[in-house]
């Protein structure tokens, strides 16, 4: 059984990722309107009648503030934590939040998903890998440092989000004040375009067939720049940046390496406030 992923948006102006299988799927953080899921959804033919649940990584703006309106009309359970759903400010039905625990999956028909800790000043901030018959897709993003936790699970990768959020230069050169340029780059914020590379090409698994690079700088970043960068060691490995006005194409992960195609078709379904700065 094979896994679909898109990015639905990426970037401080709201996060949103999708993985999923045949029949079931997940969204990762809600950062963008209930409306704006839906449309963008339907344009990719994927079924919101297959999304099960949504995870959320932390609490800040542009991860959450499409979770109440999203999970009322569909009546998702969000799995977060309790320091998380605190200080997210989210008004959500009981029955729909369920909390998780590092380190022990969950099991959403099919596919597993874990969460693991991660370096970010947020209350509780996780990344996560989503398995599905030993096809692994891992979540990383707004991560202050590649700690051991993202190495380890980085390795075991078909295919990953993962942040390059800022080009060392040209947030040094900016006009950001210093306080938030030491917020970004201090081990508690984001990850860099050189931090991100070096993970991928000191921590990719042989089998990795694709990288979504994500969670851009709208003002110290540059696509272009960053894609060329990845491109230059990729290998066999389809490298993607994920926008911040759009949704990517839906990429389909197996074991197979060598798969790189892109699924068009549709999906369908068996029965059944904080602050953030980039």
């Amino acid at each position: 059984m094979s896994l679909f992923i898109t990015s639905l948006n990426s970037g401080s102006n709201g996060n949103c990722y999708y993985v999923g299988n045949q029949n079931e799927a997940i969204l990762v953080d809600a950062g963008i309107s209930c409306r704006e899921i839906e449309k963008r959804m339907k344009r990719l033919g994927l079924d919101m009648q297959n999304v099960k649940a949504i995870f959320v990584s932390h609490e800040h703006t542009d991860h959450i503030k499409g979770i109440p309106s999203l999970a009322k009309k569909f009546q998702l359970p969000v799995y977060i934590t309790e320091p998380t759903l605190l200080h997210g400010r989210l008004m959500l039905e009981p029955s729909l939040v369920v909390n998780f625990i590092a380190h022990q999956p969950i099991a959403i028909g099919n596919l597993s998903i874990t969460a693991f800790p991660k370096f970010h000043d947020a209350s509780d901030p996780y990344s996560f890998i989503v398995d599905c018959n030993n096809i692994k897709v891992g979540i990383f993003t707004d991560i202050g440092a590649a700690c051991k936790n993202v190495i380890h699970h980085f390795k075991q990768c078909h295919a990953a989000f993962l942040e390059a959020n800022y080009d060392e230069d040209m947030l040094n050169n900016g006009n950001y004040p210093y306080f938030l340029k030491k917020r970004i780059c201090g081990g508690s914020g984001h990850l860099s375009n050189k931090e991100a590379f070096d993970l991928f090409t000191k921590h990719r698994p042989p089998y990795m067939s694709h990288l979504l690079l994500s969670h851009l700088s709208h003002n110290n970043n540059c696509p272009k720049l960053v894609h060329e960068l990845f491109t230059s060691n990729a290998q066999k490995v389809k490298v993607v940046v994920a926008s911040r006005y759009q949704e990517t194409e839906v990429y389909h992960i197996n074991a197979d390496h060598n798969t790189t195609a892109t699924i068009k078709k549709k999906i369908t379904a068996t029965p059944q406030l904080s602050f953030a700065f980039a």
